[in-house]
């Protein structure tokens, strides 16, 4: 039987670390819940000595059983307490440092702030909606702000993102820079989000560090010879670098419910730290010197791999083992897997909230106590080593499902077959590359062997990967967010508990058969009726429709029978869903404003649909790649620039921005007037400050009653444009949890302030909005009113 006594603090202090770091976003100081937690410890802790004294040990009485039973439960709950207490404490003290630091007054002040900045993490690449030059692709970088306006500050969690030529960009790597400052909400990991200005100074990182960016660009290099999605997979597996599989891979191993198989976990960890074990013990030293050894073994392992949310995780948990076994007393898993939690949200709450975190703790969970009853089940119909095999997969893949579906609302219905047909090659490649890693420096020849071999189970993997989602039905959404999660987590623990508790009566376990089946029932009912609900709904005479297409803009425009697009968003499906909702089969007019993925990535949803198009100045491969599938199928392209006019049913439509040689990106976008006899509108594409800037110095520019606001809501906003345009409502394309922090908290401001009400895609999803003369009635999928009116 596991021991399960730190199970309820290591949740209860997971809730008080989530609620703890949001609080301020709500209005409440994260000290008033920590103070709670203490004054209830204290409280706990009074009735526990006040029932020794009334009851000492050994007296006997008939009141010993509540005796007792008073005992443990005041012994559990102070546990609790005290575990919510500290986690909320290093939320508060953290929260107050974030408040403290000269970074929270640059960014009040929306001035710049010269930043040394200390990297905790290795790059990511972007992908191509947030690259605006191909040519010169982002990474995104976190880290800890050091310094700032060259003093040193106690350090701060920041996001920055820099330009993927810079080399040497590693754990430890020290950045300093001019930077644009924007404050990030309490519940995001970042407190601050950097903008870097002109040049980018880079400090290596310390020796003891440096080592171990030169063995993963070593190795990256030596896996790309092997060629194939085995020799992009090979660093995933062994030490979670997947920055050489392209997206069909990627997108082919999450709908295979395979891409944690490239995310170090666990099972990594416990590797390299056995390996470190055994061979210490092979010398015959001590106990002690053992787990050192492990200890340092398993320090310089996530340091090759770098300290994500997981390796973290499970090399806390491999420390809490290893220290149990250093004094003799080994402990269970799960109880180290508690410790481990507690520990972990004191030193960082915002893990409470890291969806990576969540997934490793889940799956780790589902092995301890799930594998072994799951395989128990399934020996009743299969021999017990397949049986044994499959329950491991099964396990994890169940405790994961609520997380996942926070994430992507619906089931991989093949990701457990899959997870069987790749759960022999998985170990493999993992221990093989991973030693071809290590010995890539000694012995490279011997190492590249170890990759060759590592090679043949990461193409097997790929191969089940590409087979499993081309399968047909692979996937069935499910309820989206809470409802969805809180959902598949009963219907889960009901078909366990009917598969193990076969002693039941017959009429309870008919009861559950029928709970079940009703709960099963409910996604089907919903995602089948909710279409049919929000299509009656819809209203019929829409001026404007802005798409819920993620991060990104698509807006459709209506006036006398005939349609207009502006610009496509980054995804096809999503354009071609928002489409096909509003029953479009035509577009008279397709605006592109500028080249970005983001905006003209979607553009094969209408391929074959559009009369004309108009775009700014040609960008090469980027503009070619929308174009020509285009005019292929018959639209008629125009290359506009200010001045050019033209009409839409009733609506007339002119372009103010861009002037004449403008050179493409942003600050080319096309910037859209129309005019309508019910309402005046602008779409400002990304246009930033200083392009907005000279297109109100050119004139023309006046006040409307709608406009697209620039770039997402991003700060790189001309306050003077919004003060002239006084628009009643602010149409801002967002994607949920876009990490960019978009809209900004200033450009919420400056709306507010100018008598704009925004609409963000984000909130209320797809938005549609009605002018009557008056204002604006609006419809969405989330929420309907009215939005503005003309004073």
């Amino acid at each position: 039987m596991p021991d399960l006594r730190l199970l309820a603090p290591a949740c209860f202090a997971w809730l008080a670390a989530w609620l703890a770091v949001a609080a301020p976003d709500a209005g409440v100081p994260a000290w008033a819940l920590a103070t709670a937690c203490w004054s209830a410890a204290v409280v706990v802790l009074a009735l526990r000595a006040a029932a020794k004294l009334a009851w000492p040990a050994g007296r006997p009485s008939r009141r010993s059983v509540t005796v007792d039973v008073l005992t443990r439960g005041t012994a559990t709950a102070l546990a609790v307490l005290a575990a919510c207490a500290l986690v909320a404490t290093a939320a508060a003290t953290a929260l107050d440092a974030r408040t403290a630091s000269p970074l929270a007054a640059a960014a009040g002040e929306f001035r710049t702030a010269r930043v040394v900045m200390e990297l905790t993490a290795a790059p990511r690449s972007m992908p191509a909606p947030w690259s605006h030059d191909e040519a010169v692709p982002q990474l995104r970088v976190e880290g800890r702000a050091v310094g700032v306006d060259d003093r040193t500050v106690a350090g701060v969690a920041v996001v920055a993102m820099v330009s993927a030529v810079r080399d040497g960009l590693q754990l430890g790597t020290r950045l300093t820079f001019e930077a644009r400052v924007a404050a990030l909400p309490a519940s995001e990991g970042a407190a601050f989000r950097l903008r870097p200005i002109g040049e980018v100074q880079i400090t290596s990182p310390p020796p003891w560090l440096r080592w171990s960016a030169g063995l993963r660009v070593g190795f990256a290099d030596a896996a790309e010879r092997l060629g194939g999605d085995g020799g992009a997979l090979v660093p995933g597996l062994a030490i979670g670098d997947t920055s050489a599989v392209g997206s069909a891979l990627d997108e082919a191993m999450k709908a295979s419910s395979l891409s944690h198989l490239t995310a170090v976990s666990g099972a990594n960890c416990a590797i390299v730290t056995a390996a470190a074990f055994a061979a210490a013990g092979a010398l015959r030293v001590r106990r002690t010197l053992r787990v050192v050894v492990a200890v340092a073994a398993l320090v310089g392992f996530i340091a090759l791999v770098t300290p994500e949310a997981s390796v973290v995780r499970a090399g806390t948990m491999a420390v809490v083992v290893l220290v149990a076994i250093a004094v003799g007393r080994p402990g269970g898993g799960v109880a180290a897997l508690c410790l481990a939690v507690i520990v972990l949200l004191v030193v960082d709450p915002w893990y409470a909230r890291d969806y990576g975190f969540a997934l490793s703790v889940c799956a780790t969970a589902g092995l301890l106590l799930l594998a072994g009853p799951v395989a128990r089940v399934l020996a009743r119909v299969m021999p017990l080593p397949m049986a044994a095999v499959l329950g491991v997969p099964l396990a994890a893949q169940l405790a994961c499902q609520p997380v996942l579906v926070l994430l992507d609302p619906g089931l991989a219905l093949y990701g457990v077959p899959a997870n069987l047909l790749a759960a022999p090659a998985a170990p493999v490649g993992t221990i093989v590359g991973l030693v071809g890693c290590l010995l890539l420096p000694v012995l490279p020849s011997l190492a590249f062997a170890c990759l060759q071999l590592a090679w043949l189970p990461a193409s097997w993997i790929a191969l089940v990967a590409h087979g499993a989602s081309e399968l047909p039905f692979g996937r069935l959404p499910w309820l989206p967010d809470g409802p969805g999660a809180i959902l598949i987590a009963a219907c889960t623990a009901l078909a366990l508990w009917l598969a193990l508790e076969r002693r039941s009566s017959p009429r309870l376990r008919a009861t559950a058969w029928s709970m079940l089946l009703l709960a099963l029932a409910i996604p089907v009912g919903v995602l089948a009726g909710a279409p049919a609900i929000t299509a009656a709904t819809r209203p019929g005479d829409w001026s404007v429709a802005a798409c819920d297409i993620g991060q990104g803009d698509a807006v459709f425009l209506r006036s006398g029978g005939q349609v207009a697009l502006i610009d496509t968003g980054p995804d096809p499906a999503a354009l071609e869903r928002c489409r096909s909702f509003l029953g479009i089969d035509r577009i008279d007019l397709l605006v592109v404003t500028h080249w970005d993925a983001d905006h003209a990535g979607g553009v094969d949803a209408v391929v074959g649909r559009v009369d004309t198009m108009i775009h700014g100045p040609l960008d090469g491969t980027r503009s070619s790649r929308v174009l020509d599938p285009l005019v292929g199928a018959g639209t008629v392209a125009v290359e506009v620039v200010a001045g050019h006019r033209g009409s839409l049913g009733d609506a007339r439509w002119r372009v103010l921005w861009p002037e004449p040689g403008v050179p493409p990106g942003n600050d080319a976008s096309v910037v859209l007037e129309v005019d309508t006899p019910a309402y005046t509108g602008v779409f400002l594409g990304d246009l930033g400050e200083e392009a907005q800037t000279r297109m109100l110095v050119g004139g023309g520019v006046g006040p409307v009653d709608l406009v697209k606001v620039a770039h997402h809501g991003s700060a790189d906003q001309s306050d003077r444009l919004y003060e002239v345009l006084r628009a009643t409502v602010g149409i801002i394309g967002v994607g949920a949890d876009n990490g960019y922090g978009h809209p900004t908290e200033r450009l919420l401001e400056l709306l507010e302030e100018t008598g704009t009400s925004d609409v963000r895609t984000d909130r209320s999803g797809t938005s549609l909005l009605t002018a009557d003369g008056n204002g604006f009635r609006l419809w969405s999928e989330r929420a309907a009113g009215d939005v503005g009116a003309r004073p």
